[in-house]
């Protein structure tokens, strides 16, 4: 008897937690877009503990804050990417943030390991306002056709810590109120880039803040608004559909037709 031939399952680890944001809002949106492929098959965790899980994937998704991987999971996941892995990164994924008795908050550089896998670190961000985001590179099927766009969300300011390829990026000067580096001279930060390592890569957007009523606990017992930022828009859905078919193809390229 001849087998019937069927498309082929993939794996994927979703990893969405962390401080200061409706995860629960960011998970249950992914999950949605990853459902929209059948073969795709998602396992849910919120921290990096599991590597069999993740070492085990066709591509990782992260949607975190301040949720650091030890230096053992660091180095898996270097490895990972370098032997062919891709990874989506979201929003957070690249924040270490400590609240000081000053009421600051400082990003300090305590996992350089992780933040060079990721290409970037987030140092800070303005007060959440419209800005504008650029296509920086167009002629890159995963923002080709997509024009510039306005957006309200958090605008990442981040140290660079790697080669990156820039595909959407924001023009900012100005103060990031709050933040132990307040001070921020005129540069275009990145928004969307590509940072290659060995046969794999990481696909960072930092876009997609969200924020219910609960979720700055223990800081403020009630936040007064629900906040969906570019979550909004259909634009940002249409990145993260090419980002997604990028993570899930790693011997293609995505459609830019999508």
């Amino acid at each position: 008897m001849t087998a019937t031939a069927h498309p082929q399952r993939i794996d994927c680890v979703l990893i969405a937690s962390g401080k200061y944001h409706d995860i629960d809002f960011a998970r249950l949106e992914l999950l949605k877009l990853l459902a929209e492929d059948e073969r795709i098959r998602v396992r849910v965790f919120e921290d990096y503990t599991n590597l069999d899980a993740i070492l085990a994937a066709d591509f990782l998704v992260t949607y975190t804050c301040d949720v650091v991987p030890s230096l053992p999971q660091q180095e898996a996941l270097r490895a990972w990417v370098e032997r062919g892995g891709r990874w989506f990164a979201l929003h957070g994924t690249n924040s270490i943030l400590r609240f000081l008795d000053n009421g600051l908050v400082d990003s300090p550089a305590w996992a350089p390991h992780f933040m060079q896998t990721l290409g970037t670190q987030f140092i800070a961000h303005p007060p959440i306002a419209p800005y504008r985001v650029a296509v920086a590179d167009p002629t890159h099927e995963l923002v080709q056709g997509i024009e510039p766009f306005e957006t309200t969300d958090e605008l990442y300011l981040s140290d660079v810590h790697a080669d990156l390829h820039v595909l959407l990026d924001a023009e900012f000067e100005g103060e990031a109120t709050g933040f132990v580096r307040p001070r921020w001279a005129h540069a275009r930060h990145p928004v969307m880039y590509l940072r290659a390592l060995g046969q794999g890569a990481v696909l960072y957007l930092t876009l997609g803040h969200c924020r219910g009523h609960y979720d700055l606990q223990p800081l403020m017992d009630y936040w007064p608004s629900v906040d969906r930022c570019a979550w909004d828009l259909p634009v940002f859905h249409r990145l993260l559909r090419r980002g997604l078919a990028w993570a899930r193809a790693p011997k293609a390229e995505p459609s830019a037709a999508a």
